[in-house]
């Protein structure tokens, strides 16, 4: 299964409602609230948002047919540890996650010509009114491999990072759809646990079916 690489770079201005972007916030429907989970003192508790994929920006990259060709998908995780909140009790480990652990939408209404109608950013901010995630940065897609030492920020990647055949019973066939690599920026440092990887895994059968609301994650590092 070929990869299809995700490249982050900083844009030249500020990026469309709806379009692919790494952090920043999600555009996400009016009438929805940000996504949280139960923290570990059962109070409730925003995810962190790491990027929104406008699959129809991924079609021409997407020759295998995996995903659909047309929505928005959005993924969040309990990853505030990595980026430095290392007090945060609760964060995705070495083991195959529960399901409240990560947190991926999937929006098929998105689409063109209009793809923000009905959907607003939605800005979480601190005590001084300040925005608590980092930067939007700009994805790129490519199908070609990654160059020697760059990000491995990739749907569908190779499970390279695993030190075993295949995954824990019951998840032996599951496939890697997301995979984010560690990787600083002006405003961020992203290190899962000495710069390895957070990887999404999902059901090849629920991806056929274009549902994500079982998908696990795990954090990998050789």
């Amino acid at each position: 299964m070929q990869p299809i690489q995700l490249l982050l770079s900083q844009p030249s201005e500020p990026i469309a409602p709806c379009a692919s972007r790494f952090w920043g916030n999600p555009d996400l429907p009016v009438d929805m609230d940000y996504p949280t989970y139960m923290d570990s003192e059962g109070q409730p508790c925003e995810y962190q948002f790491i990027c929104q994929i406008n699959l129809a920006e991924v079609a021409p990259y997407d020759t295998q047919q995996r995903l659909p060709h047309k929505g928005l998908l959005s993924f969040f995780a309990k990853i505030d540890h990595y980026l430095g909140d290392f007090d945060n009790p609760d964060f995705i480990g070495s083991c195959i996650s529960n399901t409240d652990d990560v947190c991926v939408l999937y929006f098929p209404e998105v689409g063109l010509p209009e793809p923000h109608e009905g959907f607003e950013e939605m800005v979480l901010v601190d005590a001084d009114e300040q925005p608590l995630n980092p930067s939007e940065l700009c994805i790129r897609f490519s199908a070609r491999p990654a160059e020697p030492y760059a990000e491995e920020h990739a749907l569908f990647a190779h499970p390279t990072h695993r030190e075993w055949e295949t995954w824990d019973h019951p998840f032996e066939h599951w496939q890697i759809l997301l995979q984010i690599d560690s990787c600083e920026g002006a405003d961020f440092q992203l290190n899962f646990m000495d710069c390895g990887v957070l990887d999404f895994l999902i059901d090849p059968n629920d991806l056929a079916a274009a549902d994500f609301s079982k998908v696990r994650g795990i954090i990998l590092s050789t």
